[in-house]
């Protein structure tokens, strides 16, 4: 009996997950079969095109950020490992 339900508990979760498989195809058939034949989600055409930067910027802190205040510890005693007792 169990092994019977175990079964269906499978067939259930497989069947599942094909139905998962066939909807992300439907939804998204172009981008993952032009994955999948090594084009990436953009045909090379239609991609993104970057160029050279038109100057480059240089970043340099800020004197309020260099001058923040930092934070104090408090200063604690020591304790130690073992007690005067043993």
């Amino acid at each position: 009996m169990v092994q019977v339900a175990a079964a269906l508990l499978f067939t259930l979760a497989a069947g599942l997950g094909v139905t998962v498989i066939l909807a992300m195809l439907k939804n998204n058939e172009n981008a993952i079969l032009s994955a999948l034949l090594g084009e990436g989600a953009f045909p090379i055409d239609a991609a993104p095109q970057s160029g050279p930067l038109p100057q480059k910027i240089t970043l340099r802190r800020s004197p309020a950020r260099r001058d923040a205040p930092r934070p104090v510890r408090a200063v604690t005693r020591m304790q130690p490992a073992l007690s005067r007792a043993a």
